[in-house]
């Protein structure tokens, strides 16, 4: 069969991708929430024949199809959670949800491995094991590691995984393919600043956390600046500071807190050192006290070079040299999918979802959507993937 072939075949499920890409969206689940979206997603395994195993990671499922004698196997993963996010739009597939919507497109990452799974169940040209991870609380909830602890590579053995987000502003039909770092980790941090309340026409009987606590803000930016490397990339941002409830009132107490994002742990990890130094010393040289919570909520995603490589030949027979990236800008943004990356060996890819008016809009944006002319072409790259790795 040949690459043309495969995004062919996948013409006549486009219409049923459609329709359950459309059913998610109109109902939206936060992270830990999605008890209809897996009951949807694991329905339409089981009628496909495919071992569903649910509940992994709380509410994920993982569907399991096997063809062949052979031992080797690969994890395909799509993300399944909503955002807080009143929707702005008024189409008829809109959130029926009050506050919640699909505004990353996650709602199309389900579509199309649910596309790429009926098809495989029904053909079954490939010789070895498929496992459909359908994960959930991607958007910074840790469904990633939550699936992980629940043992995910144990009950489910995977040699590499591969997985796919929607690119709005990359032309329907092209593709973003990057060896090694792609996307940032990311952190969060908060630092609380304790220092002696006071009467605020008399400072000189107290320790002014207000104060103390602004310094820090700008202490902190000599991190990335004289901590990290030229040649290397973070962004440290204080996001918000609070203190104090009166005018004349020297508060005791204040907090800051923000967000850390670099493409290494090591970087990750310098950050947070210099961080807890240069606090709890800028706090001390006021009278001052401070305590840091410096948190990693997303591992940087690096892809494996030869899985990169992989991933971009199944694009080229799919679209042509000339519709992929090889060398995609880095992405501050972050993706908790790289657990699994630090697991198991793999590549992330990004899918256009198209330009203009039509897939254009940013994610995490009330007027988002996905573009559903990407869900063929998104479940043909995951078909063709396992029928060239895993070939007979």
């Amino acid at each position: 069969m040949t690459a043309t072939t495969t995004v062919d075949t996948l013409g006549p499920l486009h219409a049923d991708m459609t329709a359950w890409r459309r059913d998610i969206h109109a109902h939206p689940e936060l992270g830990f929430q999605e008890t209809r979206t897996a009951d949807r997603v694991a329905s339409l395994l089981q009628a496909c024949g495919i071992a569903v195993t649910r509940g992994v990671g709380k509410t994920g499922v993982v569907g399991t199809l096997k063809s062949g004698a052979s031992h080797r196997s690969i994890g395909l993963r799509a993300d399944m959670d909503a955002l807080p996010i009143a929707e702005g739009n008024a189409f008829g597939h809109r959130s029926t949800h009050a506050g919640v919507m699909h505004a990353c497109g996650h709602d199309g990452h389900t579509a199309m491995l649910l596309g790429a799974a009926v098809q495989l169940a029904r053909t079954k040209r490939f010789d070895g094991t498929v496992h459909f991870i359908f994960q959930p609380a991607e958007e910074g909830l840790g469904g990633a590691k939550a699936m992980i602890d629940d043992g995910l590579f144990t009950r489910f053995a995977c040699q590499r995984i591969f997985g796919m987000h929607n690119r709005p502003r990359l032309a329907v039909g092209r593709f973003n393919v990057k060896s090694g770092p792609m996307m940032a980790g990311g952190a969060f941090f908060d630092i609380r600043v304790t220092g002696r309340g006071a009467h605020g026409a008399r400072p000189e009987t107290g320790v002014d956390a207000a104060l103390a606590a602004a310094q820090i803000a700008v202490s902190l930016q000599s991190i990335v600046a004289r901590n990290v490397a030229p040649l290397d990339s973070a962004v440290l941002s204080v996001t918000r500071i609070r203190a104090g409830d009166a005018y004349n009132v020297i508060p005791q107490t204040a907090e800051l807190g923000g967000t850390v994002r670099a493409f290494s742990r090591e970087v990750m990890d310098a950050v947070g050192r210099h961080m807890k130094r240069v606090a709890e010393g800028t706090a001390a040289a006021f009278g001052a006290s401070a305590e840091v919570d410096f948190r990693v909520l997303f591992a940087p995603t690096v892809n494996d070079p030869a899985q990169a490589d992989v991933a971009a030949r199944i694009c080229t027979e799919l679209v042509g040299a000339d519709q992929v990236d090889r060398n995609p800008p880095l992405v501050m943004a972050s993706e908790d999918f790289s657990f699994m990356l630090e697991q198991v060996p793999g590549c992330y890819i990004n899918i256009g979802n198209g330009e203009g008016s039509e897939g254009g809009c940013e994610v995490h944006n009330p007027a988002y959507d996905f573009n559903d002319q990407a869900l063929p072409l998104g479940a043909a790259f995951f078909v063709r993937l396992i029928e060239s790795e895993l070939a007979a």
